[in-house]
């Protein structure tokens, strides 16, 4: 078992010493040994150590908040969930904690650079009914995004393409002749030399699909670390804030039935928060 640990988890994990340290235990909470025999189909269960996370600047300003839903305004470089090197720097960690709200959960995906409006269930039972909204795409979200000035363009304009995003893989591409499965109506909402501000209608939800679509009307994203070139930055490095804007929600409550809408704080350009 020793070295199917050290095989299986990441170099930063220290192996060894953990198993020292009883620190791997089985499903019956008896402690995992160096030489135990290899057991396929065997849970094992241990805590890993976590680093010291920096504080995210920036507000996390809660919009509107009732027996149901929490519905949220996070800065950039905010996780919504605790995954990978971000934990305790992470809405649901520190909301369930803040509005003592144990059950918390988010009911959609917003990236970790992105800011703007994230929805969230107050308790499991609240989860079902309102995340199939958003697995039917009943829930019309709008982005905002500033990017450069391309008065050549013919908007508004709807893009229509195939977009693939493999695991492992930074950057999303286009896959020409293949079958549309994304969609963004792009129009301009105002120009600001040469920039403009872009409000984004996306009618799919696939990853990557609204800096892919800028990004192929050759007005990129302003701040994007991946397109069209990767930037290498550090994970902690909160300098330059992606310029998209997670900007409404709007939707047919599934319990009560009544018109929701919701709508960020925030304005673009986004600066760096102090």
């Amino acid at each position: 078992m020793g070295e199917w640990l050290r095989h299986r988890l990441p170099e930063r994990v220290e192996v060894g010493a953990m198993l020292a340290e009883e620190r791997f235990v089985y499903a019956d909470a008896r402690p995992v040994a160096e030489g135990d025999p290899y057991l396929p189909h065997t849970f094992v269960w241990f805590h890993r150590d976590l680093r010291e996370e920096p504080d995210v600047p920036g507000d996390l300003v809660v919009v509107h908040r009732d027996e149901r839903l929490v519905v949220v305004d996070k800065p950039a470089f905010l996780s919504s969930i605790p995954r990978g090197r971000h934990v305790r720097q992470s809405v649901v960690v520190r909301l369930r904690d803040e509005l003592d709200l144990p059950e918390l959960s988010p009911l959609h995906r917003l990236d970790r650079i992105t800011s703007g409006l994230l929805m969230l269930a107050t308790e499991r039972r609240w989860r079902g009914p309102h995340q199939v909204l958003f697995e039917h795409g009943q829930v019309r979200k709008t982005y905002r995004a500033l990017a450069p000035w391309c008065e050549d363009l013919e908007l508004p304009m709807t893009v229509r393409n195939h977009l693939r995003k493999e695991r492992g893989v930074w950057q999303g591409e286009v896959v020409p002749g293949a079958p549309v499965n994304a969609e963004t109506l792009v129009e301009v909402e105002e120009v600001l030399g040469d920039h403009a501000v872009y409000r984004l209608t996306p009618r799919t939800g696939r990853t990557h699909q609204l800096r892919l679509h800028l990004l192929g009307l050759g007005i990129p994203i302003l701040g994007d670390p991946l397109y069209p070139d990767i930037h290498e930055t550090d994970v902690d490095d909160f300098s330059r804030p992606l310029q998209l804007l997670a900007a409404e929600l709007a939707f047919t409550d599934p319990v009560d039935g009544t018109a929701r809408r919701f709508e960020s704080v925030r304005r673009l350009p986004l600066t760096p928060a102090r």
